[in-house]
This record gives C-alpha cells, sequence and structure tokens, in this order.
C-alpha cells in the first residue's frame, strides 16, 4: 500500500485558506449573477435589462471558472495531504465530482449561454423590441449556489463516512468429495 505524504500543518492551513477563500469567491460571483440576472428579467426597462445581463458576460464567466479551478486544485492538494484522501471518504469525492462537473458546466455550457444573452442585450441596448432575455438563464443562478452550499455543508458536516473498498477476493476451498462419500 502506498503511504502518502501529509502536509505541514502551516502547509495545510495555509491551502486550506486559499481552498476556502476561492470557494467564497465562486460563491460570491455565483450570487452577485444571480442578482444581474434576476434584474434582467424583472425590470421593464430594456436599458436596465441589456446592462444587466452584459454585465454578467463581463465579470461572471472567466472569473467564476478561475475560482472554480483554484478551488478544485487546492481541494485536490488538501486530499492528497491529508487523512481524508481524495475518495477515500463520501463527502470528498462527492464534493470532487461537484466541482469537475460545475467547472466544466462553466466552461462549456453557460459561457455560450451568456454570450448569447449578452448579444440580447446589446439589441435590447439598441432599441430592438424583438431582444428578449431567455427565461432559462434563471436555471444556473438557482442550481449553481445551491450545489456550492450543499459542497460547503459536506465540508463542515462531513456525512457519509468511509468509502468501503471491495472485499479481498475469498479463495474458493474445493472440499475433498472423496472423503465425503
Amino acid at each position: 500500500m502506498a503511504t502518502t505524504r501529509k502536509l505541514s500543518g502551516r502547509a495545510r492551513k495555509a491551502v486550506l485558506l486559499v481552498h476556502v477563500l476561492s470557494a467564497a469567491a465562486w460563491l460570491g460571483i455565483d450570487l452577485a449573477l444571480g442578482i444581474l440576472v434576476v434584474v434582467a428579467l424583472s425590470t421593464e426597462d430594456a436599458g436596465t435589462a441589456g446592462v444587466a445581463i452584459q454585465a454578467v458576460d463581463l465579470f461572471a464567466i472567466w472569473p467564476m471558472f478561475g475560482a472554480s479551478v483554484v478551488c478544485m486544485i487546492s481541494g485536490v492538494v488538501l486530499g492528497l495531504g491529508s487523512k481524508y484522501g481524495l475518495v477515500r471518504y463520501w463527502w470528498v469525492a462527492t464534493k470532487l465530482v461537484l466541482n469537475v462537473g460545475m467547472s466544466l458546466l462553466i466552461a462549456f455550457a453557460l459561457r455560450p449561454g451568456v454570450a448569447e444573452a449578452a448579444r440580447i442585450g446589446q439589441r435590447m441596448l439598441a432599441g430592438d423590441p424583438a431582444a428578449v432575455i431567455p427565461s432559462g438563464i434563471l436555471h444556473p443562478v438557482v442550481v449553481a449556489p445551491s450545489l456550492l452550499l450543499f459542497a460547503y455543508f459536506l465540508s463542515v458536516f462531513k456525512p457519509w463516512g468511509r468509502i468501503r473498498r471491495s472485499a479481498e477476493p475469498v479463495e474458493r476451498q474445493r472440499g475433498d468429495l472423496v472423503g465425503a462419500v
């Protein structure tokens, strides 16, 4: 069995601080994104809606993706350098899967949708009456903070315990059939 190298106390605290701050930045950007989307969808003023949705495109995607990657890397370092490991405990493995999945969604699903909404915002500012922000842009701003808060919950309460390794294969012992007759 390979031994893992544990982080020293100071190194662990430094990486943990980076992890917590990147997760907080990620949640903060997500909440700001949510506020801008709600403003864009709820206002009657096309100018306000256009500016709000364009602001999402300007600040949200790359800073949010950056925070998610820093959170993922620091989490992996913590996992590899601590007693929790990456896939030793269900709560750590779940957080890793959430982080990877959400980071991929930011890059490949949210980014194109926000870019399209920003183009609609430009059309709104130009006075195009047919330009309407799609209501589907509200889904990510509800789901993402919920998943991040779930990850915070997992970090604090550490539910579910260890992931069990499969049992060692049992050698089947052949009974002596000759003596049994």
